[in-house]
């Protein structure tokens, strides 16, 4: 490989990252999203719900997201009724269908980290916010979510590198991140090596400073001996 082509292939590459992270930040808030409502909804106190929430996190964490993936956009649009309906013009954008696909089973992962981070929090650290007179919601919000909060960062941060590496499914749905394009530059150049190794360079320094910020922001909040 000559430096004109090792420049052309970096720079798509780096272009294409940029879609890559396009994702991830569409998929993180909503699988936090999806994984509090899970959450919330398994410490109802009415079964249905609570029912509903495990059948969630059992089906999502028990079968491969690339599975969901196909099932949401090629799957579904198999069915009349839901090519007439009004959610058609969102699953037919294969942009749209891999954030949803992705965020919904990223949030059954995140609806655990988020369990075990609340069954870290000291059950005196409930009582003292009743002793002090406050509310049950009051006692949550001052009290148990940010002790939850800081000792689910390091299972956070894992299930934001894993779904950085979980954006190249995207690609099966011709969204053309980090690791579809150099698919594409595979065919064009021939320089099946060069491109593998440029890739994962790519999603090493992504993943490390992920890690680093988020290790970074454990140091000045996690509390010690508290962990998800």
């Amino acid at each position: 490989m000559d430096t004109e082509q090792f420049l052309y292939i970096a720079g798509k590459l780096l272009g294409a990252s940029t879609a890559t992270l396009g994702l991830t930040a569409c998929v993180v808030p909503l699988a936090f999203g999806f994984g509090a409502l899970a959450s919330w909804a398994r410490c109802s106190r009415h079964r249905i719900p609570r029912r509903l929430a495990d059948l969630y996190v059992l089906i999502f964490r028990s079968t491969p997201m690339l599975v969901q993936l196909f099932v949401l956009y090629y799957g579904l649009s198999q069915f009349e009724v839901v090519r007439s309906s009004f959610v058609w013009p969102l699953l037919r954008d294969p942009y749209i269908c891999a954030v949803f696909a992705m965020a919904i089973g990223s949030g059954a992962y995140v609806a655990e980290v988020i369990r075990g981070a609340l069954g870290a929090v000291p059950k005196g650290a409930a009582e003292a916010g009743t002793s002090l007179g406050l509310t049950r919601v009051k006692t949550f919000f001052l009290i148990t979510l940010p002790i939850a909060a800081r000792s689910a960062i390091p299972a956070s941060s894992s299930e934001v590198v894993i779904t950085i590496k979980a954006t190249s499914l995207a690609s099966t749905v011709t969204v053309m991140e980090l690791t579809g394009t150099a698919r594409d530059l595979m065919s064009e150049t021939y320089d099946v090596i060069e491109v593998f190794v440029m890739v994962s360079a790519i999603y090493l320094i992504l993943n490390a400073v992920i890690m680093l910020l988020f290790r970074t922001v454990e140091a000045r909040f996690s509390i010690p001996g508290l962990a998800a």
